[in-house]
């Protein structure tokens, strides 16, 4: 199964989602209005917290199941069976959990009009019941993963988040906006996905092999799970603190400059985690050598094409950010975001490293490395702030992400692979933030910037790229401009 072709279907999987959301928002605001619309994104957050009662068995599951790769069908099917009997019954005490705290939140915490508090209220049961349907969903992906499925994967996936966009539509449009009805549709959303997926599972994981909890299994799987969940409490710090440190430094308005460029910045990081996601599973199913030569040929691939997109954005961002917000906004936002740009782009190397701890079955020391870095990275950021403002959070903020994949890499051992690219790459961009910030180019000379660049990061990338990629690369383009025979 091709790697490059899985990283696309998950490429893929990653977009769709993306386009939706952007698409449906304004839908959404018209028919149940902009209060609604905000209860919702609070619950969505909600579950998203306690979906960390997965207790990351959904990675624990996908490295598990690739490792048994040429095991008896049997230890793969109760590796499954058991962690989907320990993740359902977690699920069921974080539904229990959810339960009160929304209660209370929505009770007493939450502003909204009296006319929308039993709305709410009401609902919430609805929400705790969602619990359990994420957690398992984790599960069963995992083990897709973990067999390399990622086509019936994404396609699952992007089935049931276009479901889960459309349908509470369909709901308020032909209902009305009740909110009850609105997470009842979401809800049906998720468990018709569920359904998919265990049929999938069902075909390539235990076919033939009833419900067991192997006690066995429970140990490694909680184990590895257990650094995973950790990593999750503490890795979405390292990267919505800055915004807490600002608004309690600066002031509202400042947060809302950083943040805009911080959202375009970080989907960058969507390239590598595709790659990651399809490259975990092949990582966890090799050893030696073999699995050293897969990491590099990885890592050499993003050298090769991560530079150029983000050469494109560097240049782009001022005028983009000009006709999206205006001038007003976009002056002050448009440095910090090249710095974070830049930060992105070195965060996305690290995600190699990261996936070949984990495949070795180490996920403590990613956990480790992240704990360490909270304190001096929370220490710089207050002192940046204080001296330099934005651009010193943004600064602080990829210097962070570039340690991010200096620690992770000696720690995965097999030094820095592609690293004279990278150091070039580093110039040519360095270069390009320094230039359009020092003299301001005009747009015709930015575009000129645009193709220079292009042909020096581009020819170089190409040069270097593995053999292999740029075969199937070259493939791809000779079959998109062949023209078709005639009958």
């Amino acid at each position: 199964m091709s790697l490059v072709r899985n990283a696309g279907y998950n490429l893929i999987g990653s977009v769709v989602p993306i386009v939706l959301g952007l698409a449906t928002v304004p839908i959404y605001i018209r028919l149940v209005g902009v209060e609604r619309y905000g209860i919702l994104s609070i619950a969505w957050l909600l579950l998203g917290y306690f979906g960390l009662f997965d207790l990351g068995l959904s990675r624990a599951t996908a490295h598990r199941i690739a490792a048994l790769k040429d095991a008896p069908e049997e230890e793969r099917a109760a590796t499954f069976w058991t962690a989907i009997g320990v993740n359902l019954a977690m699920g069921v005490v974080g539904a229990l959990v959810l339960w009160p705290v929304a209660s209370w939140y929505f009770h007493y915490e939450f502003e909204v009009q009296a006319a929308l508090r039993g709305e709410i209220l009401t609902a919430v049961p609805l929400l705790a019941l969602s619990v359990p349907v994420a957690t398992s969903t984790g599960v069963l992906v995992g083990a897709l993963q973990g067999r390399e499925r990622f086509l019936e994967t994404n396609s699952i996936s992007i089935a049931s988040t276009t479901l889960f966009q459309i349908l509470p539509l369909l709901v308020a449009w032909l209902h009305g906006p009740n909110l009850s009805w609105l997470l009842c549709a979401a809800l049906g959303a998720r468990v018709i996905a569920l359904a998919g997926l265990f049929a999938r599972c069902h075909v390539h994981v235990i076919r033939g092999y009833r419900f067991r909890i192997d006690r066995s299994q429970m140990i490694p799987l909680m184990k590895f799970g257990g650094w995973v969940t950790v990593a999750s409490i503490f890795a979405p710090l390292l990267v919505v603190v800055d915004r807490f440190f600002i608004g309690a430094i600066l002031n509202a308005v400042a947060v809302a400059i950083y943040n805009i460029p911080f959202q375009l910045a970080q989907r960058i990081s969507i390239v590598p985690t595709a790659l990651g996601n399809a490259l975990f599973p092949r990582l966890s199913s090799t050893r030696g050598q073999e699995q050293e030569l897969l990491g590099l040929k990885a890592s050499e691939t993003l050298a090769c094409l991560m530079s150029l997109p983000v050469l494109w954005a560097l240049l782009l961002l001022d005028p983009f950010l000009h006709l999206w917000v205006g001038a007003k906004l976009a002056v002050p936002a448009a440095p910090v975001g090249k710095a974070l740009i830049m930060g992105y782009w070195a965060n996305a190397f690290a995600i190699v490293p990261y996936v070949r701890l984990q495949a070795r079955g180490r996920p403590d020391l990613v956990t480790k490395l992240l704990l360490v870095q909270i304190p001096p990275y929370l220490g710089l950021l207050w002192f940046a702030l204080h001296r330099f403002g934005l651009i010193g959070a943004a600064a602080v903020f990829s210097l962070r992400c570039a340690a991010d994949y200096v620690l992770l890499s000696l720690a995965a051992g097999g030094g820095f692979p592609a690293w004279r690219l990278i150091v070039f790459n580093l110039v040519v961009l360095l270069g390009t933030v320094t230039l359009t910030e020092i003299y301001h180019p005009s747009l015709p000379m930015i575009l000129v910037l645009l193709i220079v660049g292009s042909i020096i990061i581009g020819t170089v990338g190409w040069r270097n790229m593995p053999a292999d990629i740029k075969e199937k690369l070259m493939a791809l383009l000779s079959r998109f401009f062949s023209k078709p025979r005639a009958a």
